[in-house]
């Protein structure tokens, strides 16, 4: 979490400078060399105190719309995220407690989803929760058969 200081100066400046310091031409690139790390590990690598989350979020938002790549982005997203909240992959749903966590975990997807594709981000949610995959299912990447099945890859 950053104390405000992540919004001071040209951050989008500072965010790519520090991606180039770490040898990757991109944010993408830089991403990709850390295919299951959630964004807030991205973000503090770039700068503990001032890269806010939404920020890294932002670049690769940009850099896949440019890409025609949104999807993708969610997919790696998901897996990023999935990988935080639950290192040791799907839980097994048995109490009200880890719906909870794993319905978290959709809804943030959705927190970072474009309008434009929103319905397809529900859609996968609503999958997920209505039929888990197999406790223990761990996405490496963007690239999983699972997630390209429930998300795939026509753009918005």
């Amino acid at each position: 979490m950053t104390d405000g200081r992540s919004w001071q100066g040209n951050w989008k400046v500072r965010l790519y400078e520090r991606v180039r310091e770490r040898g990757h031409t991109s944010l993408s690139d830089f991403a990709n060399s850390r295919p299951t790390v959630p964004l807030q590990k991205l973000a503090s690598e770039l700068g503990k105190d001032d890269v806010a989350v939404i920020q890294v979020f932002h670049g690769l938002l940009s850099e896949a719309a440019h890409r025609r790549q949104v999807t993708r982005l969610l997919r790696d997203v998901f897996a990023r995220e999935l990988a935080g909240d639950f290192p040791e992959g799907w839980p097994v749903i048995t109490d009200e407690a880890t719906r909870f966590q794993v319905i978290k975990l959709i809804a943030r997807l959705g927190a970072f989803t474009p309008e434009t594709h929103e319905a397809r981000v529900t859609r996968a949610g609503d999958s997920l929760l209505a039929s888990p995959p197999p406790p223990g299912w761990h996405p490496l990447g963007p690239d999983d058969e699972l997630l390209l099945m429930i998300l795939p890859d026509d753009e918005a």
